[in-house]
């Protein structure tokens, strides 16, 4: 084991002469995958018990797992002799993997919400009521606060590039100071998302068929927002302990690259859901 210059130990190269990276057997693939069982688990005894318990132990065992996996992943992009060219291309190609994976649950989303705006007489089969949203819906005015979580996410987009092309330039002032405006932004949008869902006019729980449409692709997506904050404040605080340089920083690279998805993803929401699913009767 070796030290960096806090003091922390990091593990040493495996010495062998091969350009492939052969990670050391960790434990937190399984211990993340009980505390996702017990998440669903206790989700299932929340809805017919209202026992919380399973649930608050699933959500805990799961973020100190995170946080124990990154830091290791953190001490292993940082030890000489394991990123190598090809790892780094590795960790590119997964990447990219990983957000069309991504693009895959939005596209399930999309195509639900399209199915029955297309053809409502999959929702109500009453004559005189085939009409998408459905009659008595009061949906969003999309030009009050969702145009202006559009413009906050548009804007963290430029501030993430501006920290990137920061790295690049050397700059470190400007690096810190785009990643922390983007991650204030992204703050910014899930406190109005949630300001936004206080005052919606339809429920989830027996709001029909638009209002789980409605919270399930535009929640999912806030849920991206907040890892995403997450994995930029992680991007942050690297940068300002001079963790990151201009020829190596996938870590930052792959933090931009997913906000850059959260952003595009968010227009079709806003375009498709706000705009075109607009209703004749929208709440403020």
């Amino acid at each position: 084991m070796s030290s960096d210059a806090h003091g922390a130990s990091l593990p040493t190269s495996s010495g062998l002469k091969q350009p492939y990276h052969l990670v050391d057997p960790s434990p937190w693939p399984l211990v993340a995958a009980m505390g996702g069982g017990m998440i669903v688990t206790g989700i299932i005894f929340v809805a017919h018990y209202h026992n919380f318990i399973l649930l608050i132990l699933g959500a805990l065992t799961t973020v100190t797992t995170a946080f124990m996996w990154w830091r290791d992943v953190v001490r292993e992009s940082r030890t000489p002799g394991m990123h190598s060219a090809v790892v780094r291309l590795g960790l590119r190609y997964g990447m990219m993997l990983f957000i069309a994976s991504e693009v895959m649950f939005f596209v399930a989303f999309f195509w639900a919400y399209f199915h029955f705006a297309l053809f409502p007489e999959h929702v109500l089969n009453l004559p005189g009521n085939l009409v998408w949203p459905p009659k008595g819906v009061v949906t969003f005015d999309p030009f009050k606060l969702p145009l202006l979580n559009t413009m906050i996410l548009l804007l963290s987009g430029t501030t993430v590039t501006w920290a990137h092309h920061s790295l690049l330039a050397g700059n470190k002032k400007g690096l810190v100071t785009g990643l922390v405006f983007t991650v204030l932004l992204g703050m910014s949008f899930t406190t109005l998302q949630a300001i936004e869902y206080s005052h919606a006019p339809f429920v989830f729980n027996g709001g029909g068929i638009y209002s789980s449409v409605f919270f399930l692709a535009t929640g999912f997506h806030g849920f991206h927002v907040i890892i995403g904050t997450i994995f930029l404040t992680v991007c942050a605080v690297r940068a300002e302990q001079g963790q990151f340089s201009p020829e190596r920083h996938f870590g930052l690279e792959a933090a931009a690259w997913y906000w850059h998805f959260v952003d595009v993803v968010w227009l079709f929401l806003f375009v498709c859901i706000y705009l075109l699913g607009r209703g004749p009767v929208t709440a403020g």
